[in-house]
């Protein structure tokens, strides 16, 4: 039996390909290539949980920033998901710091320095530039992608538009 099973693990384990990390000074290179992977990554996989976990990981081996992951709407905050970087906050309330203003106004946020920001939460001393994507079911928000990085300026329209096309691959039925 044990061979079963460890047969049945290898099996889904080789399922996976590793990441194909695109190295480039192009950012727009990088999620070209990292988008369809992530695809392959989520198809056939109805798990939220292991979606989001594979989604912040490949983001995180990608670009390499500080802090990549998702905050779920639960009984009206936002509690803390899948994620990769150092220890973060758990919950967060409405309308509160750069995630919680982000799911308020339904839009992608981008910061530039986050000391800079009303509210900001610091979750890290770390964080220099924050940006966060608002997930939609439904056209509610369930969810936001956060990311932070240790430069100022980070973030721009090139990572929010590509930031959107991700987050509309998961499933959140």
């Amino acid at each position: 039996m044990p061979d079963l099973l460890l047969n049945q693990h290898h099996y889904i384990c080789e399922m996976a390909e590793d990441l194909n990390i695109t190295i480039s000074t192009d950012k727009t290179d990088q999620y070209q290539s990292l988008i369809p992977q992530i695809e392959a990554l989520l198809q056939g996989e109805p798990d939220l949980i292991a979606n989001l976990a594979n989604i912040t990981a490949a983001l995180k081996e990608q670009f390499k920033w500080l802090w990549v992951g998702f905050y779920l709407v639960k009984d009206n905050e936002l509690v803390l998901g899948p994620f990769q970087g150092p220890v973060a906050c758990t919950r967060i309330a409405f309308g509160k710091g750069v995630c919680g203003a982000a799911w308020q106004q339904e839009k992608t946020l981008i910061v530039p320095d986050v000391d800079a920001f009303p509210g900001h939460i610091a979750c890290s001393s770390l964080s220099c530039s924050e940006i966060v994507v608002p997930v939609f079911y439904n056209e509610n928000v369930v969810a936001v992608l956060d990311i932070d990085s240790e430069d100022l300026n980070l973030f721009d329209e090139v990572d929010a538009t590509y930031l959107e096309q991700i987050v509309k691959l998961v499933n959140f039925k």
